[in-house]
Protein backbone atom coordinates (compact mmCIF):
# COMPACT_ATOMS: atom_id res chain seq x y z
CA UNK A 1 0.00 0.00 0.00
CA UNK A 2 1.56 3.38 -1.13
CA UNK A 3 -0.66 5.72 0.26
CA UNK A 4 -0.25 5.16 3.96
CA UNK A 5 3.29 4.92 5.80
CA UNK A 6 3.81 2.01 7.10
CA UNK A 7 1.37 0.29 9.68
CA UNK A 8 -1.37 2.94 8.20
CA UNK A 9 0.46 5.75 10.56
CA UNK A 10 0.68 9.41 9.38
CA UNK A 11 4.16 11.09 9.31
CA UNK A 12 4.32 15.15 10.17
CA UNK A 13 6.87 17.40 10.81
CA UNK A 14 6.23 20.44 13.09
CA UNK A 15 7.77 23.34 13.82
CA UNK A 16 6.54 24.65 17.28
CA UNK A 17 5.09 27.73 17.82
CA UNK A 18 7.82 30.73 19.27
CA UNK A 19 4.02 33.04 20.00
CA UNK A 20 4.63 33.14 23.77
CA UNK A 21 1.82 32.67 26.38
CA UNK A 22 0.03 34.60 28.85
CA UNK A 23 2.68 32.40 30.98
CA UNK A 24 5.49 33.78 29.03
CA UNK A 25 6.34 30.30 27.82
CA UNK A 26 6.18 30.06 23.95
CA UNK A 27 3.81 27.16 22.12
CA UNK A 28 1.14 25.17 21.31
CA UNK A 29 -2.53 25.27 21.75
CA UNK A 30 -3.03 22.07 24.48
CA UNK A 31 -5.04 19.70 23.35
CA UNK A 32 -5.90 15.49 23.37
CA UNK A 33 -6.30 12.80 21.01
CA UNK A 34 -9.71 10.68 21.65
CA UNK A 35 -8.43 7.49 19.44
CA UNK A 36 -5.43 7.83 17.86
CA UNK A 37 -1.57 7.66 20.31
CA UNK A 38 1.24 10.24 19.03
CA UNK A 39 4.88 9.81 18.95
CA UNK A 40 7.22 12.76 19.14
CA UNK A 41 10.73 12.48 17.53
CA UNK A 42 12.33 15.67 18.46
CA UNK A 43 14.77 17.06 15.62
CA UNK A 44 16.26 20.11 16.91
CA UNK A 45 15.68 22.85 19.54
CA UNK A 46 14.85 22.60 23.32
CA UNK A 47 11.48 22.55 25.43
CA UNK A 48 9.13 20.50 27.44
CA UNK A 49 5.83 18.59 27.10
CA UNK A 50 3.23 19.40 29.51
CA UNK A 51 1.01 16.38 30.10
CA UNK A 52 -1.93 15.68 32.25
CA UNK A 53 -2.86 11.99 32.33
CA UNK A 54 -3.76 9.28 34.70
CA UNK A 55 0.06 10.03 35.89
CA UNK A 56 -1.53 13.80 37.18
CA UNK A 57 0.67 16.66 35.70
CA UNK A 58 3.96 15.97 34.03
CA UNK A 59 6.61 17.80 32.33
CA UNK A 60 9.25 16.18 29.87
CA UNK A 61 12.01 17.95 28.32
CA UNK A 62 12.32 17.87 24.69
CA UNK A 63 15.89 17.67 23.58
CA UNK A 64 17.40 16.47 20.01
CA UNK A 65 17.14 12.26 20.08
CA UNK A 66 14.29 12.46 22.82
CA UNK A 67 11.19 10.03 21.90
CA UNK A 68 8.06 9.88 23.39
CA UNK A 69 4.67 9.18 23.30
CA UNK A 70 1.17 9.62 24.32
CA UNK A 71 -2.16 7.77 23.91
CA UNK A 72 -5.35 8.82 23.93
CA UNK A 73 -7.03 11.27 26.73
CA UNK A 74 -3.59 13.02 27.17
CA UNK A 75 -4.20 16.29 27.20
CA UNK A 76 -0.55 17.73 25.85
CA UNK A 77 1.10 21.13 25.81
CA UNK A 78 4.74 21.32 23.34
CA UNK A 79 6.70 24.85 24.61
CA UNK A 80 9.28 25.88 22.69
CA UNK A 81 11.95 27.41 25.17
CA UNK A 82 14.75 27.63 22.63
CA UNK A 83 12.47 29.22 19.87
CA UNK A 84 13.38 26.81 17.22
CA UNK A 85 12.23 23.45 18.70
CA UNK A 86 11.05 21.09 15.71
CA UNK A 87 9.67 17.68 15.97
CA UNK A 88 9.16 14.34 14.08
CA UNK A 89 5.38 13.14 14.35
CA UNK A 90 4.08 9.64 14.17
CA UNK A 91 0.65 9.56 14.34
CA UNK A 92 -1.37 6.20 14.97
CA UNK A 93 -4.21 5.77 13.11
CA UNK A 94 -3.46 8.20 9.55
CA UNK A 95 -6.59 9.59 8.65
CA UNK A 96 -8.42 9.88 11.99
CA UNK A 97 -6.54 12.58 13.47
CA UNK A 98 -7.42 14.70 10.00
CA UNK A 99 -11.01 13.97 10.49
CA UNK A 100 -10.87 15.51 13.52
CA UNK A 101 -10.07 13.00 16.60
CA UNK A 102 -8.23 16.36 18.53
CA UNK A 103 -10.04 18.21 20.75
CA UNK A 104 -8.65 21.09 21.96
CA UNK A 105 -8.56 22.61 26.31
CA UNK A 106 -11.15 25.55 25.25
CA UNK A 107 -13.26 27.25 28.35
CA UNK A 108 -15.95 24.70 28.78
CA UNK A 109 -18.65 27.07 27.34
CA UNK A 110 -16.89 26.14 24.38
CA UNK A 111 -17.21 23.03 24.50
CA UNK A 112 -21.01 22.96 25.01
CA UNK A 113 -21.80 21.50 21.88
CA UNK A 114 -20.14 21.11 18.11
CA UNK A 115 -20.94 24.19 16.36
CA UNK A 116 -19.64 26.01 19.31
CA UNK A 117 -16.59 24.17 19.49
CA UNK A 118 -16.56 24.76 15.59
CA UNK A 119 -16.35 28.59 15.72
CA UNK A 120 -13.67 28.34 18.23
CA UNK A 121 -11.71 26.11 16.44
CA UNK A 122 -12.10 26.88 12.86
CA UNK A 123 -9.06 28.70 10.72
CA UNK A 124 -10.27 29.80 8.01
CA UNK A 125 -6.86 30.72 6.50
CA UNK A 126 -4.43 27.85 7.41
CA UNK A 127 -1.50 28.29 4.78
CA UNK A 128 1.21 29.36 6.93
CA UNK A 129 3.52 30.35 3.96
CA UNK A 130 1.06 32.79 2.74
CA UNK A 131 2.02 35.66 5.05
CA UNK A 132 -1.53 36.61 6.23
CA UNK A 133 -1.41 38.37 9.49
CA UNK A 134 -5.01 37.48 9.59
CA UNK A 135 -4.35 33.76 9.54
CA UNK A 136 -1.80 33.87 11.92
CA UNK A 137 -3.73 36.41 13.98
CA UNK A 138 -6.72 33.71 14.25
CA UNK A 139 -4.36 30.73 14.91
CA UNK A 140 -2.85 32.98 17.81
CA UNK A 141 -6.21 33.84 19.35
CA UNK A 142 -6.96 30.03 18.80
CA UNK A 143 -3.73 29.03 20.98
CA UNK A 144 -4.55 31.49 23.44
CA UNK A 145 -7.95 30.26 24.14
CA UNK A 146 -7.14 26.50 24.25
CA UNK A 147 -3.99 27.97 26.75
CA UNK A 148 -6.77 29.28 29.21
CA UNK A 149 -8.73 26.67 29.53
CA UNK A 150 -5.82 24.50 30.13
CA UNK A 151 -4.55 26.63 32.85
CA UNK A 152 -7.63 25.63 34.63
CA UNK A 153 -7.48 21.45 33.66
CA UNK A 154 -3.79 21.92 35.19
CA UNK A 155 -4.77 23.31 38.36
CA UNK A 156 -8.06 20.81 38.73
CA UNK A 157 -5.29 17.89 38.28
CA UNK A 158 -2.85 19.34 40.45
CA UNK A 159 -5.43 20.02 43.45
CA UNK A 160 -7.24 16.98 43.20
CA UNK A 161 -5.09 14.87 40.83
CA UNK A 162 -6.38 13.07 37.50
CA UNK A 163 -10.21 13.28 38.31
CA UNK A 164 -10.12 16.84 37.39
CA UNK A 165 -10.01 15.52 33.53
CA UNK A 166 -13.36 13.78 34.19
CA UNK A 167 -14.95 16.94 32.40
CA UNK A 168 -13.11 17.73 29.74
CA UNK A 169 -12.69 14.06 28.93
CA UNK A 170 -16.29 13.96 28.84
CA UNK A 171 -16.84 16.68 26.87
CA UNK A 172 -14.35 15.49 24.36
CA UNK A 173 -16.66 12.48 23.50
CA UNK A 174 -19.30 13.73 23.30
CA UNK A 175 -18.21 16.21 20.83
CA UNK A 176 -16.54 13.74 18.59
CA UNK A 177 -19.41 11.17 19.24
CA UNK A 178 -20.72 12.18 15.81
CA UNK A 179 -17.64 11.19 13.61
CA UNK A 180 -17.29 7.57 14.59
CA UNK A 181 -19.27 6.20 11.82
CA UNK A 182 -16.31 7.46 9.06
CA UNK A 183 -13.51 6.68 11.26
CA UNK A 184 -14.52 3.07 11.62
CA UNK A 185 -14.49 3.24 7.40
CA UNK A 186 -11.09 5.07 7.47
CA UNK A 187 -9.52 2.08 10.35
CA UNK A 188 -11.05 -0.32 8.03
CA UNK A 189 -8.84 0.80 4.92
CA UNK A 190 -6.03 1.70 6.90
CA UNK A 191 -5.18 0.08 10.32
CA UNK A 192 -6.91 -3.00 9.98
CA UNK A 193 -6.53 -3.69 6.76
CA UNK A 194 -2.95 -3.40 7.28
CA UNK A 195 -3.19 -6.01 10.36
CA UNK A 196 -5.12 -8.64 7.97
CA UNK A 197 -2.35 -8.35 5.18
CA UNK A 198 -0.17 -9.27 7.71
CA UNK A 199 -1.97 -11.93 8.82
CA UNK A 200 -2.05 -13.03 5.69
CA UNK A 201 1.32 -12.76 4.82
CA UNK A 202 2.59 -14.79 8.24
CA UNK A 203 0.00 -17.50 7.15
CA UNK A 204 1.82 -17.67 3.83
CA UNK A 205 5.27 -18.34 5.85
CA UNK A 206 3.63 -21.32 7.60
CA UNK A 207 3.14 -22.66 4.14
CA UNK A 208 6.11 -21.85 3.81
CA UNK A 209 4.60 -19.64 0.19
CA UNK A 210 6.74 -16.79 -1.21
CA UNK A 211 5.10 -15.51 -3.75
CA UNK A 212 3.69 -12.33 -2.17
CA UNK A 213 7.28 -11.18 -1.88
CA UNK A 214 7.13 -10.85 -5.21
CA UNK A 215 5.15 -8.16 -4.96
CA UNK A 216 7.04 -5.98 -3.14
CA UNK A 217 7.64 -2.18 -3.81
CA UNK A 218 9.22 1.10 -2.68
CA UNK A 219 7.45 4.05 -2.28
CA UNK A 220 8.86 7.06 -2.04
CA UNK A 221 7.78 10.46 0.12
CA UNK A 222 8.08 13.64 -1.18
CA UNK A 223 8.05 17.47 1.58
CA UNK A 224 5.03 19.71 0.78
CA UNK A 225 6.29 23.02 0.06
CA UNK A 226 3.90 24.97 2.10
CA UNK A 227 3.36 24.94 5.70
CA UNK A 228 -0.32 24.79 7.13
CA UNK A 229 -1.17 26.06 11.20
CA UNK A 230 -1.80 23.40 13.15
CA UNK A 231 -2.89 22.85 16.99
CA UNK A 232 1.28 22.68 18.11
CA UNK A 233 3.04 24.72 15.69
CA UNK A 234 3.56 24.90 11.80
CA UNK A 235 3.18 21.69 10.12
CA UNK A 236 4.82 20.17 6.52
CA UNK A 237 3.74 16.74 5.58
CA UNK A 238 4.88 14.54 3.10
CA UNK A 239 2.89 13.18 -0.25
CA UNK A 240 3.69 9.90 -0.95
CA UNK A 241 3.90 7.89 -4.59
CA UNK A 242 4.89 4.19 -5.35
CA UNK A 243 7.99 4.13 -7.59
Amino acid sequence: MGSTFPGATGLSEISIYDWPGADGAAGGSPHLHTASTEAYVVLQGAGRLETLDSRGFTSTPLVPGVVLWFTPGTVHRAINDSGDLRVLVVMQNAGLPEHGDAVMTFPPEHLADAATYRRASHLEHKDADAGLAVGEEVARRRRDLALEGYWSLKQAVLASGPAGLADFHIAAARLVSDRTGTWADVLAAGAARQAEVTRQQLASLDRAESIYLGEARTTMGKRENRRIYGMCGRIQTWELSDN
